[in-house]
This record gives C-alpha cells, sequence and structure tokens, in this order.
C-alpha cells in the first residue's frame, strides 16, 4: 500500500522539504522546543526538556501539559535535581496529570539517568528504550527531537496524517502495520527532529480529526485522501468496546483535631503510589452497603452521603458510595495511614478521583473542593 501511493505521490522526499518550510514559518511555540530560527543560530533542544515534555504528553494534551511543564522545570531544572527529589514531592507534583505510573517512572528514569549515565540521556533509540518509562515512540521522539537522529516518530497525530497522504483505510489499531512504514518512507536524512515535530503540528492545526483545513495544508496536492474526498473520514477506527462499570467505596474519616485519613496505594496497579482517600476494592458487583462497610479501614459509626461519585478511566467506569466518619482517639491511633488537616488536603497528591470523592465528602472544606 505504502509503496504504490508514494508513486502516485511523487518522491516522499517532497513531502518532507514541503513540510518543514511549511513548520520554519508556522512551527508552534511551545515552552519545551527550540523554534527553527532559533535553531539556526546553534541553538539545541534540551534532552531534559524533551524527555520531560514527551512523559508528559502521553495521553494528554498540549493545553494540559504546559503548566505542569512550567512548574515541574522550576523545581528541578535539570535530571539531576529531579533524581535527587523525593518521589514523594514529584508524585504531588504530577497530581492531576493522571496516568500515574508514568510519574513513578518519570522518577526512577531520572536517578537512573542521574547515576549510571553521568546525568547525559543516551542519544539512540536502543538506548533510551533501556531506560524505564521509555518505550518505542518516547525514544524515537527524544532521539529524533534532542540528537537529531533519524527515526520515525509516530503519534495519534502522526497517524492520522500519514493515514490521509496515503489514504490508508484499513481501521485502526489494525491500521499501524501499515502506517509505520508509510511514515518511514518521509523520515528525511537532514532535520528529523524537526520533521517530526512538524507532523505533529500539521496534525494538530490543520489535519484535525474533524473538518480538516485541506485548503491550508502545505502538502495537500499529495494527499491521497484529499485527492478521492475521504480526509475527514480517515483514520477509520474500529467499534470501540463498551466500558464496564465497577463500584466500590470511600470512607472520609475525621479525628477530633479536624485532620482527614489518607492512605497511599500500592506502588504497582492503578493509581499506584499515590495518596487515597481510604477504599475498598473496585469490582462490577453492584453496591451493597453492608458488605462495604465491612472494608471500612476503621469501625466507626458510618454515614453514607447522599449520591455516586462517578470517574472514567480508560477502560472502565467508576461509580463509588461515600461514607464519612469521625474518629475518637482512640481509635485514630488504630487506623493506618496519615492523618491531614482538612485545609491542608489541597496541596497533597490526590488523583482526580479521590479529588472528586472528597469534595463529595465534604464540600464546603476548603479551595480543593471549589474545582482547583
Amino acid at each position: 500500500m505504502a509503496g504504490k501511493t508514494a508513486k502516485k505521490r511523487g518522491k516522499p522526499e517532497s513531502v518532507s522539504d514541503r513540510l518543514l518550510a511549511w513548520y520554519d514559518v508556522h512551527a508552534r511555540d511551545l515552552p519545551w522546543r527550540v523554534r527553527p530560527k532559533a535553531r539556526d543560530r546553534g541553538a539545541r533542544a534540551d534532552p531534559y526538556c524533551v524527555w520531560l515534555s514527551e512523559i508528559m504528553l502521553q495521553q494528554t494534551t498540549v493545553a494540559t501539559v504546559g503548566p505542569y511543564f512550567r512548574d515541574f522545570v522550576s523545581r528541578w531544572p535539570d535530571v539531576e535535581s529531579l533524581a535527587a527529589a523525593p518521589r514523594d514531592k514529584v508524585m504531588e507534583a504530577w497530581a492531576g496529570l493522571g496516568y500515574y505510573s508514568r510519574a513513578r517512572n518519570l522518577h526512577a528514569c531520572a536517578v537512573t539517568v542521574a547515576e549510571e549515565h553521568d546525568g547525559c540521556f543516551p542519544d539512540t533509540e536502543e538506548g533510551l528504550k533501556a531506560l524505564p518509562g521509555i518505550g518505542p515512540y518516547t525514544s524515537a521522539a527524544i532521539a529524533a527531537i534532542a540528537f537529531d537522529r533519524k527515526a520515525t516518530v509516530v503519534d495519534g497525530n502522526v497517524e492520522r496524517v500519514v493515514a490521509r497522504l496515503f489514504a490508508i483505510e484499513t481501521p485502526l489499531p489494525d491500521a499501524k502495520k501499515e502506517i509505520r512504514p508509510a511514515a518511514e518512507t518521509l523520515t528525511p536524512e537532514t532535520r528529523p527532529g524537526d520533521f517530526a515535530q512538524a507532523m505533529m503540528d500539521l496534525g494538530a492545526t490543520i489535519c484535525s480529526p474533524k473538518s480538516p483545513s485541506c485548503n491550508r495544508c502545505p502538502v495537500s496536492d499529495g494527499c491521497l485522501a484529499f485527492e478521492k474526498g475521504i480526509a475527514e473520514t480517515l483514520p477509520r477506527r474500529a467499534p470501540k468496546k463498551a466500558r464496564p462499570t465497577r463500584r466500590g467505596a470511600c470512607f472520609y474519616l475525621k479525628n477530633g483535631r479536624g485532620e482527614v485519613l489518607l492512605r497511599r496505594r500500592p506502588d504497582k496497579g492503578l493509581l499506584g503510589g499515590m495518596l487515597e482517600v481510604p477504599t475498598t476494592e473496585w469490582t462490577q458487583a453492584e453496591i451493597d452497603e453492608d458488605a462495604l462497610l465491612a472494608a471500612a479501614p476503621v469501625k466507626a459509626k458510618w454515614v453514607r452521603v447522599p449520591g455516586l461519585v462517578e470517574h472514567t478511566f480508560t477502560h472502565f467506569h467508576l461509580q463509588l458510595a461515600i461514607f464519612v466518619g469521625e474518629a475518637s482517639a482512640a481509635l485514630a491511633t488504630k487506623a493506618d495511614g496519615i492523618w491531614v488537616p482538612e485545609e491542608e488536603l489541597d496541596a497533597q497528591a490526590l488523583p482526580t478521583v479521590m479529588k472528586k470523592a472528597a469534595a463529595h465528602a465534604a464540600p464546603d472544606a476548603g479551595p480543593l473542593f471549589k474545582g482547583k
């Protein structure tokens, strides 16, 4: 498929040349990026910033990542300072970005680079893939953008651009097997990092999922999907499976000093290493108050708050019943976890679902519960 398409479109190099010329003028201004004019003056991308941004951007939008990126580099301006930071502080700064295994791997990777590579990231895809939390996509992105290695970078935006350029009609995810080799025919020998970012920018600003602006596209005259009038229909996707619903409960326990009980989740598994309002296991069983109360962190007088907290993860939807209780001084000493002043909950590394649970339990408790 890719080979036949390439013949119709002419030399693949013509696409990369035109796209790079477009990027030189229209590159997005992003805090981790070195713009083309700055590169012409000798500036080079900081591998630390490229790595940090790429980890943050996994499953997350550019608009969301920007403030987090700036906060991280203000706290930890290089990989050595990030490696030296307590992991809890890193998790705290990450709270709200989701997919928390990324934060654990981020810290582990920083430690590895600092301790085993003298603070310097490897400059090859294979060397980068050996680091914690770096897979094929991220290693290619860092190798190309930070080190100008010829590497083909395929994220969601690039998948869309390539599927349209080559009119690949196979639905995703099966289409990935056609998209990657097609993308490889486009990757230039020179400026591969700028080309990767140009493809990302094209997908983000012009070759958008709906209503692509083909009239403004620098490579539309070589796009088979545009020629066929099917650009907006690509890439096609296999029907999504319905998300199952899981259910459970959270227990919002306060002591006589106005402190709330939190505990840390195991490192492995969903929300690993994050603080939580004590919760039960999440199963597909219907909510049964008696069964849920049997799993409470302590035996207290629990009162259920009307309604449910609902949150959607990638693979399932979650419904939580919320119970509130008050612990006596004697009972508080038996509770497994840490006690945090209620007014300081907003400073804790609580994942979004736990912020929702706390807000439901105590809607007037402080800034955390006012949509911060």
